[in-house]
């Protein structure tokens, strides 16, 4: 009987890290002007061509255009669209909305990938929970990135944060990926499932996480667009992604200025005060 083998992950020379390491910053400069810029009576077409400006300015090239027909930079998602909305014109953002802005670039042929929701101004309680519940169960879910581990690893903390944050829709149909050479690669990172399966972690990989979570049921619906994904029953969602690379010094975020070390603070006081302490912090890298 042939046993089943796991693809393939592209492991990463320190080098092609640090390439990575650019791309990733670029990501994150781009999120940040783009996340400035969010205000009411914006027209998401605008963000769009204030982070293509920016990713070119930077001498980057967007991953997202063209990738497979898709006609922009950013990825622009408002309140019920989970992922992959498209940039208008026509769509102009209100108060109290939210907006997930998914980034890529790609600097010497190696992507950074990276995504943020943010509130159109102030946000009511109920919605400031979930963007909370989505970023912390992205920084469980990069807690694990550690050579040793088993990918499932990853999978099993972001579905154990957001169980103890609340009743939110854990989407299951998109699920984040490997990312290095190409933007999308094995292997598929999902959001869910048992701890302890799946390919053992080692150094060079890189892996872009990203939690989706709805308000109400987890089920989507893919427009007629081709690419907007909302959820089925209409309520909002929120998306956070990081790339990160795996280290022996341990998790490097690569699309995050500091490398993660803020992150991983926060997490471990956030652990402390939940009487579950955690041992993580942010792998030291080129650039980092």
């Amino acid at each position: 009987m042939r046993t089943r083998r796991e693809p393939p992950i592209q492991i990463k020379t320190p080098g092609q890290l640090a390439a990575m390491r650019e791309a990733g910053l670029v990501v994150a400069h781009t999120l940040d002007v783009v996340s400035a810029a969010v205000e009411p009576g914006i027209s998401t077409a605008e963000l769009d061509a204030l982070a293509e400006r920016e990713i070119r300015a930077a001498g980057a090239v967007p991953s997202f255009k063209g990738y497979h027909g898709y006609p922009a930079t950013i990825c622009t998602s408002v309140n019920d669209q989970i992922v992959h909305g498209i940039p208008s014109d026509r769509a102009r953002l209100a108060a109290g909305d939210l907006i997930s802005i998914d980034c890529g670039a790609i600097v010497g042929g190696w992507h950074g990938d990276a995504a943020r929701t943010v509130g159109v101004g102030p946000v009511s309680d109920e919605l400031a929970r979930l963007l909370e519940a989505c970023e912390q169960a992205l920084w469980h879910g990069l807690a694990q990135a550690r050579p040793g581990h088993r990918l499932s690893d990853i999978s099993h903390a972001v579905e154990v944060s957001v169980r103890a944050s609340g009743p939110y829709g854990i989407v299951r149909e998109y699920v984040g990926h490997g990312i290095g050479s190409e933007m999308h690669m094995d292997p598929p990172v999902p959001n869910y499932g048992r701890a302890g399966r799946g390919p053992v972690l080692a150094e060079g990989m890189a892996l872009a996480i990203e939690p989706m979570l709805t308000l109400g049921d987890a089920q989507t619906v893919l427009l007629d667009d081709g690419w907007t994904v909302v959820t089925a029953d209409g309520t909002w969602a929120a998306h956070f992604e990081h790339t990160v690379a795996i280290t022996a010094d341990g998790p490097w975020v690569l699309t995050a200025e500091d490398g993660g070390s803020s992150g991983f603070a926060r997490l471990r006081a956030q652990s402390a005060r939940a009487g579950q302490p955690l041992q993580v912090s942010a792998g030291a890298g080129p650039a980092s």
